[in-house]
């Protein structure tokens, strides 16, 4: 009877958060302009439509373009934070811990608006720069999760046999560090980019006159001829998020060398 119990309320949780998902997949493939229910006839005539729209295309290449550029300051940034917390003893070493995941849980708007007043402020333009750096603020907490994780997981002991067998501090890192949080890096770096190629809130502030795909949508979900493109285009979101996510999730559930000596 529990068992029953558990996998109704499994699929209870599976459609109340995939129904809406699987109706936009729907209307994206329905002839009619309209979100009429039910669907009379299907499409892929739309598909053809948003591909040739420019304004879709230039829009994809920027947040493509967008994405790699915060996911590689991420990966960066936040290995580097990972390595500083978890290999040194400092004052306040909690705080700092603290302080790097606390921008993922703040609000998009107040991270957004702040970063408008930073960059107005001190006369920075907005261009894709300002985007990436908006971006970052977020992605780099991703990296550094999944490596101090990673790191506070494993053992030191390998790279000080590495150490005592002659290898300096490179050819350790290179052939002893860097596979062991591979995987962690790897996976960080396709969340980073998944919540960077959809992020809307932060790129309202820090884009300026430039859309990305989110705010292509944002400006044209209310237009009743651009909707089935909107459908489209939610579709292709969905996927691009949904493939980095999968993979990062498959990654961080593989076996990890043993605990710290």
């Amino acid at each position: 009877m529990g068992r029953r119990l558990i996998g109704l309320a499994t699929v209870f949780v599976m459609l109340f958060l995939y129904i809406p998902v699987f109706t936009i997949v729907l209307y994206a493939f329905n002839a009619d302009r309209g979100q009429s229910w039910p669907i009379r006839e299907f499409t892929t005539h739309w598909f053809g439509d948003a591909l040739a729209n420019q304004q879709i295309r230039d829009a994809l290449a920027m947040s493509v373009e967008t994405a790699i550029g915060a996911t590689l300051v991420a990966l960066v940034l936040g290995s580097l934070a990972a390595f500083a917390v978890h290999r040194f003893s400092f004052f306040g070493r909690g705080a700092v811990s603290f302080m790097l995941v606390l921008p993922i849980a703040l609000p998009g708007i107040l991270t957004g608006m702040a970063l408008n007043a930073t960059y107005n402020t001190i006369g920075v333009p907005f261009s894709i720069f300002t985007i990436v750096v908006g971006h970052a603020t977020f992605c780099v907490v991703t990296v550094y999760n999944n490596v101090i994780a990673r790191l506070r997981r494993s053992s030191r002991s390998i790279e000080e046999a590495s150490m005592d067998l002659g290898a300096d501090t490179w050819t350790t890192f290179r052939y002893v560090t860097l596979p062991v949080i591979g995987t962690a890096l790897l996976a960080g770096g396709l969340l980073a980019f998944a919540l960077s190629f959809d992020e809307v809130i932060v790129t309202t502030f820090t884009a300026g006159t430039q859309q990305t795909l989110p705010i292509w949508i944002l400006a044209n979900l209310r237009l009743p001829n651009q909707r089935p493109l909107v459908n489209v285009v939610a579709v292709v979101m969905i996927l691009v998020s949904a493939i980095p996510v999968y993979f990062a999730q498959r990654l961080t559930s593989e076996s990890v060398p043993q605990g710290r000596t």
